[in-house]
């Protein structure tokens, strides 16, 4: 009996303990030494989803693109070279090599005083690689004694017109199939000629979509190459409006206008003078033709 007692107490000991584990909250340390087993147990497809999302997450916070826009780059030079052909030639090689070429070329020389000599180039760089060959043509050609920059966005103008290219093309496309079910001759040549100004635009528009392709994609540089003792070219820049020259303008304008005034006055003179003169003989005419004629009788009594 003793015996019995001692394995009854002992079994109820172990259910009432394994109860209490089952029901109570695990242990703080007993869950940080669960949450290691649980995520090595986690499914593999899971796992790499997991690693996938972190990987794109800390790209998206690292890796930061640039808005794409147009812009056109234009640029002014001006060098000092002993030999201003020489320098000449090895821009355009220096364009040549950087995958431009030269647009236009002008060049002043005297024979007799080849040290005043002068060439202005105009260069076409690729965009790409404008910075480094301006700084190549900088300094490699001579002292350099000017330089001037520009960067005029047009990003909003190119989207604008390819808006509009692509517009007219949807136009063209829907009369020309408005064009096959015209019904009279009449019909038929409405939508024509529709068809033929929307072409028109649509030319217009991709010559301009072309020239601004052609302006963004390469930078415009314009080289001026100057012989030792030749002066250097300026190139005016606009003045700032002022009063002054707000002044002068509308003071020009109005000597202009009383000019044109009175020419004009001079040349209608003439005509009005011939004009008056016909006038007025024609009026004492008719004055005498009325005097001559002869009053009419007055009546009798008996009419």
């Amino acid at each position: 009996m003793l015996a019995g007692g001692v394995f009854l107490a002992g079994c109820s000991g172990g259910s009432a303990s394994s109860s209490g584990a089952a029901g109570a909250p695990a242990a703080p340390g007993a869950a940080a030494r669960a949450a290691p087993g649980a995520a090595l147990a986690a499914p593999a497809p899971y796992a790499a989803a997991g690693s996938a999302a972190a990987k794109s997450s800390s790209a998206g916070t690292t890796v930061r693109l640039a808005p794409a826009s147009d812009i056109i780059y234009t640029a002014e030079l001006t060098v000092r070279a002993a030999n201003v052909a020489a320098a000449a030639a090895r821009a355009a090689l220096i364009a040549e090599g950087a995958g431009g070429y030269v647009s236009n070329e002008t060049t002043s020389a005297d024979p007799d005083h080849p040290s005043e000599a002068t060439a202005t180039v105009q260069l076409k760089i690729p965009v790409a690689s404008y910075p480094a060959t301006l700084g190549q043509l900088a300094g490699s050609l001579g002292t350099q004694l000017s330089l001037q920059e520009q960067a005029q966005d047009v990003t909003e103008q190119v989207a604008d017109v390819n808006s509009q290219v692509i517009s007219d093309e949807a136009a063209i496309a829907q009369l020309r199939a408005l064009l096959s079910h015209a019904g009279s001759v009449g019909d038929l040549l409405t939508v024509q000629n529709q068809i033929n100004d929307e072409e028109s635009s649509l030319e217009a528009l991709q010559a301009q979509q072309r020239a601004l392709s052609h302006e963004t994609t390469y930078a415009t540089v314009t080289l001026t190459i100057v012989g030792p003792k030749a002066k250097p070219i300026a190139h005016p820049r606009p003045a700032p409006p002022s009063l002054a020259g707000g002044l002068g303008a509308g003071w020009h304008a109005l000597r202009v206008t009383v000019s044109w005034i009175l020419a004009f006055l001079g040349a209608v003179a003439p005509f009005a003078a011939v004009a008056a003169l016909a006038g007025f003989v024609t009026y004492r005419g008719w004055r005498w033709l009325t005097r001559r004629r002869p009053a009419a009788e007055p009546a009798s009594p008996e009419s």
